[in-house]
């Protein structure tokens, strides 16, 4: 009667374990992770490459939460005062890296202006294109440091 019940205890718990060893896989699958684009250019041919990548291949595929940050030269793209190429990339479709910039927020990803950087370039908030965040340390940091969240510098 031990052995029969040890066996049952047994059996119990490697269902237990197998049940909730499935669910966290299933769950892993589903769960996808954010990325951070940290931006430092204002050339229209790398930030068109960034911004199509963190919108077309990673938050249109899924990926939350998606954001860019703009920050060194990179704030310069932002400036709705300053017109901005339209890259060949982009020709066809007529879009410039502002137009790319907001249809990126409007499906839901994030672009955070670097204050110091954009202060040192006398730019502020209404300098800067509907849509865009003014970073500070919680929003950047809470972003960066994210353990669901990867970086990429471009």
């Amino acid at each position: 009667m031990i052995n029969s019940r040890k066996s049952r205890i047994t059996l119990f718990s490697a269902f237990i374990f197998l049940f909730f060893s499935a669910f966290s896989v299933a769950q892993a699958e589903d769960a996808k992770g954010g990325l951070f684009v940290n931006l430092t250019t204002d050339d229209t041919w790398a930030a068109t490459k960034a911004i199509m990548f963190a919108h077309q291949k990673v938050l249109k595929t899924g990926h939350k939460p998606v954001a860019i940050w703009l920050n060194v030269r990179g704030i310069y793209l932002a400036d709705k005062k300053r017109a901005s190429h339209v890259h060949g990339l982009m020709r066809e479709k007529n879009l410039s890296i502002q137009d790319m910039l907001v249809a990126f927020m409007k499906d839901g990803g994030i672009v955070i202006a670097c204050g110091a950087c954009s202060k040192a370039a006398g730019l502020n908030k209404d300098d800067f294109i509907d849509g865009i965040q003014m970073g500070n340390p919680e929003l950047v940091n809470g972003l960066l440091f994210d353990p669901a969240v990867k970086t990429l510098a471009w």
